[in-house]
């Protein structure tokens, strides 16, 4: 699989209104439209022209524009305070807020401490600690699956998707999302087989979800869970 190029930021007129979008080419077979809290998204395959990817836009102009309105009209989801509790890796964390000087973060048994200099470092603390507490899990996972497969541990790279559990590069790199460790585990080993497979396959083909499924009996139900359970994690 070809890494992804880096998105474009760009702008098209949809039912009468400017609307910007974020363009990212890699190596799929088709077109896909997402609304996220940073507005448009447009992934399309690497050889597409400018041209088609528009003339999908001005044939869902009216979806996306009515989109991006229910987007806007939500309420800004609120921080983790004080005492609040949030899901890692199957369990529970409390969170203490300390004010201090310079901002840091530190697990202390089962709390997470936040020592805060300013409440606004708060989402930038939350992704720092999970991605580590998640990076530790990850690599564990993945040296005890890759062997089963042949291969080595491949490279881990965390990454900030909020669409996209996880990818594979054609360097046979594996990108997983730190919010992956706010799910249970047995979730995170299913995005991490699929992840593996497809450096076996890349595709999704019948012979794909063959690996998938030898590393992950139950991948149907547990692909099922992950979107159910993926809506309910905090946004932040």
């Amino acid at each position: 699989m070809l890494a992804p190029l880096e998105p474009q930021l760009r702008r098209i007129v949809l039912a009468g209104q400017e609307t910007e979008y974020r363009l990212r080419h890699s190596a799929r077979r088709s077109i896909a439209l997402s609304i996220d809290r940073h507005g448009l998204r447009v992934s399309a395959p690497l050889r597409t022209s400018l041209k088609d990817i528009e003339q999908l836009l001005r044939k869902h102009a009216d979806w996306v524009v009515e989109k991006l309105a229910q987007r806007a009209n939500r309420p800004m989801p609120s921080l983790p305070g004080d005492g609040e509790r949030l899901p890692l890796l199957g369990g529970e964390i409390t969170l203490i807020h300390h004010p201090a000087r310079r901002s840091a973060w530190r697990f202390n048994g089962d709390t997470l401490e936040l020592h805060l200099a300013d409440a606004g470092h708060i989402p930038a603390l939350l992704k720092a600690a999970l991605s580590d507490a998640g990076r530790n899990f990850f690599r564990q996972r993945l040296e005890h699956y890759a062997p089963l497969l042949g291969l080595s541990p491949p490279p881990l790279r965390i990454s900030s998707a909020r669409t996209r559990w996880g990818s594979c590069s054609s360097r046979g790199s594996i990108s997983l999302s730190w919010r992956l460790a706010m799910l249970a585990p047995e979730l995170v080993d299913y995005v991490i087989c699929h992840e593996l497979a497809h450096l076996k396959e890349m595709n999704h083909s019948p012979r794909f979800w063959a690996i998938v499924e030898q590393l992950c009996p139950n991948w149907q139900s547990l692909r099922a869970t992950l979107r159910q359970q993926g809506r309910l994690i905090p946004d932040f």
